[in-house]
């Protein structure tokens, strides 16, 4: 007697089962490997509404994507044993309506949702009027530093020429003549703010294209030769944070890496004077 065929010891309907376990499987996985937490601590007023965005999509497009795992597992269970195929069971036109539905309530799941929660972040971080009391710091960026200047107790940036700038010594430009320049502080790779007040970064590149990322802050910006593209945030927690990079911008691009401290108002008052009397 013949022995059987490897394959047919196996019924259609038990590989089935096999592949629908395997899609669910991948599709509970999934959902379980993104649930965990992938942000740093927050730091900022405005980012509260950014986590808020990012949660709204992992839990929306990780419901879809285990449905549809779940959907395609059961399909595949209820279908694979048969041996012939099946006769229709919907109509053209009920497929179409189904189909227009589904991409609608996608659209609207996936646009409307991010759109109503980020609109209101949108306009907190780039479209409002920073008030009377703001931080501004000029950080200008460059192969593989960042030079940071306050505008000093007078509130005035003093005037910068391309044609004085010198890596070692005027890494800015500063014309030394000007008046409003005198008591402006400069510092290297590190920015100093207060806790609970609004910060106005204007940002500028002296070489290619950077990018001015504060992972705990949620702020992520270009800097773009020619441009000077601003940030508007606020702070929410004292201590010091990572100032990154986020473009390649050269081969040293790892080394261009700073320091934001976040202190008390009393803490920068002082330490802003102490760098105003250092100054020049």
């Amino acid at each position: 007697m013949n022995k059987p065929e490897p394959n047919a010891r196996r019924s259609p309907a038990f590989e089935a089962a096999l592949v629908a376990l395997l899609f669910v499987t991948a599709g509970v996985g999934g959902v379980a490997y993104g649930a965990r937490s992938w942000m740093p601590e927050l730091a900022s007023r405005h980012g509260a509404g950014i986590d808020a965005m990012l949660h709204y999509l992992l839990v929306t497009v990780g419901a879809l994507f285990l449905a549809g795992h779940l959907v395609l597992g059961y399909f595949i269970w209820r279908g694979g044993g048969r041996r012939q195929i099946g006769l229709r069971m919907a109509s053209h036109k009920t497929e179409l309506v189904l189909s227009i539905a589904l991409g609608l309530g996608m659209l609207l799941i996936a646009e409307g949702g991010v759109i109503a929660i980020g609109m209101p972040v949108w306009t907190e971080y780039f479209g409002a009027t920073p008030p009377s009391d703001a931080v501004t710091i000029e950080v200008t960026a460059q192969q593989f530093a960042w030079n940071v200047r306050y505008p000093g107790p007078d509130g005035k940036f003093g005037r910068t020429d391309p044609r004085l700038m010198d890596d070692a010594l005027n890494p800015l430009g500063r014309d030394r003549s000007d008046p409003a320049g005198a008591d402006d502080v400069i510092t290297t790779n590190e920015i100093t703010v207060p806790v609970g007040r609004t910060v106005r970064v204007q940002l500028r590149s002296k070489d290619v294209i950077h990018s001015f990322f504060l992972p705990n802050f949620r702020v992520k910006q270009d800097a773009v030769p020619g441009m000077t593209p601003e940030v508007v945030f606020v702070p929410t927690r004292e201590g010091e944070f990572e100032l990154a990079c986020a473009q390649l911008c050269g081969l040293a691009h790892y080394r261009m890496r700073g320091f934001f401290n976040v202190v008390s108002p009393p803490q920068f008052d002082e330490w802003l004077r102490k760098q105003a009397a250092t100054a020049n």
